[in-house]
């Protein structure tokens, strides 16, 4: 497990502000991915059909999780994959290198795999002498970096070209100053082969597991994950429980929907089925709840468990675009992640649900329909009850709620607040006042809207009566 400090996402993101520049232009490129996957959607007649579609088959799911897990571990043993349970990731981290150790192999390529990051299955195996090398070009570039990926579909989605020559300069001895994304890919092709050939274990993520027969489905678009696979001699595949669906007929829905939510593509360049090891080859899975269990046990919050990842809900997000994914703090960022995030730990992501503006985006864009925005406030609501509020706050709201209440109160504090923002306006344009770091004083009414409506009432009135 990480023992980095968890920065709050107030202070992250202000990290992350400062340079406009970028901010801007991560603004602008996620949008675009958002304008791409609406072009992508509108080309389909029966696109809300297909959310409405794969939101019951998910439902479905969640309420006979317990009968279609039966199901699919017997159907995969049946196709020769050995089956593993982790309760939390722990157990998930301490099986992924018992078949290392097994197998007496000491390097892993991996294609990307956000389970195993929400585990920190890296930092782990590092830890006991086991080099992983990611191969997702992105994922390549953020971890040569030592840095989480920022993203669960574009992981250096918060780096530029330039980002990218300096490190590959620095690591991979590249040509200094060559920005030309090509010479870069090729260079980070280059180096991943000669990893591809000679890594003797290859672990890939899961994108759908299918109950009917035993098999799971990986989608990428560079191939990474074939290639570690089909070269090493043994496979581990990695996967939260809620990944399953109930039939093979059913990946038609959900394939159609992730890649243009993820990318506006109308497919993944690869969706590879992996039912059985080829002869000689080991085949695992890890089947992992780490949490699930009681996210599903909560009814307000069991429907995150739909999540496809296809990260439309970060593209359309305005807070995530301009905060970037690492003032989340978490493997997941953005909308799902903040309501994913709080039932893993609720103290350390306390802060999460409060990073958005509930204007409902993400929940108009998922492609099965979770109800993010009301998670979020739902979240709110539990973590301000469970006291994992900062006392500052609390016991602003508390006042806050008093002075609402009553409305003598409330027009006494509206008349001292008119005073000292005209009179004395440093008392509230200061640096203790965080909504004013970037933010002009507004001019001060000369009167409440109370006050106005009164006047104006009473002036009618005499009109009325004349």
């Amino acid at each position: 497990m990480s023992s980095k400090k968890t920065i709050p996402h107030s202070e992250a993101s202000t990290r992350f502000n400062k340079d406009v520049e970028r901010v801007n232009w991560h603004d602008e490129t996620l949008w675009f991915v958002r304008e791409k996957r609406d072009r992508s959607a509108h080309q389909i007649p029966d696109w809300e059909l297909l959310r409405e579609t794969a939101s019951q088959i998910k439902n479905n799911v969640l309420s006979n999780i317990h009968d279609y897990l039966v199901e699919f571990e017997t159907n995969a043993q049946k196709n020769g994959i050995i089956v593993h349970w982790a309760a939390d990731s722990k157990e998930h981290n301490e099986i992924v290198h018992s078949i290392m150790a097994k197998n007496n192999v000491k390097q892993m390529v991996k294609s990307k795999s956000m389970l195993t990051e929400e585990c920190h299955l890296n930092d782990y195996l590092a830890e006991k002498g086991i080099e992983v090398i990611d191969s997702d070009l992105g994922e390549f570039i953020v971890q040569l970096r030592k840095e989480p990926p920022s993203h669960i579909v574009l992981p250096a989605i918060h780096l530029k070209k330039e980002d990218v020559s300096e490190t590959f300069h620095e690591h991979l001895g590249t040509e200094k100053g060559n920005f030309n994304p090509q010479y870069l890919t090729e260079s980070a092709r280059q180096t991943l082969r000669d990893t591809f050939l000679t890594r003797k274990v290859a672990l890939t993520g899961v994108n759908f597991a299918v109950a009917e027969t035993g098999e799971f489905v990986v989608c990428t678009n560079e191939g990474n994950a074939d290639m570690g696979a089909h070269l090493a001699d043994v496979h581990i595949a990695c996967m939260g429980f809620e990944k399953l669906i109930p039939q093979r007929k059913h990946l038609g829905v959900f394939l159609r929907l992730l890649a243009r939510s993820a990318t506006g593509q109308p497919i993944t360049t690869f969706s590879s089925h992996f039912k059985k090891p080829r002869e000689g080859q080991e085949m695992h899975i890890v089947i992992v709840d780490n949490g699930r269990s009681t996210q599903l046990g909560r009814e307000d919050f069991r429907n995150s468990l739909k999540c496809i990842r296809c990260g439309a809900c970060m593209n359309t997000c305005p807070v995530y675009r301009r905060s970037g994914g690492h003032s989340y703090h978490n493997a997941v960022a953005g909308p799902i992640g903040s309501i994913l995030a709080p039932n893993l730990d609720m103290s350390k992501n306390a802060d999460l649900p409060f990073a958005s503006t509930l204007c409902g985006s993400c929940t108009n864009v998922c492609p099965v329909k979770i109800d993010i925005h009301d998670q979020l406030y739902k979240w709110r609501q539990v973590l301000v009850k469970e006291g994992h509020t900062p006392a500052a706050k609390t016991v602003a709201m508390k006042t806050m709620a008093t002075v609402l209440a009553n409305p003598t109160i409330f027009n006494i504090a509206g008349k001292s607040g008119r005073f000292v923002m005209k009179n004395i306006p440093a008392m509230v344009n200061n640096k203790m006042n965080k909504w004013y770091d970037q933010r002009e004083m507004p001019a001060v009414p000369e009167e409440s809207f109370r006050e106005w409506y009164k006047k104006n009432s009473r002036e009618s009135k005499a009109k009325d009566n004349e």
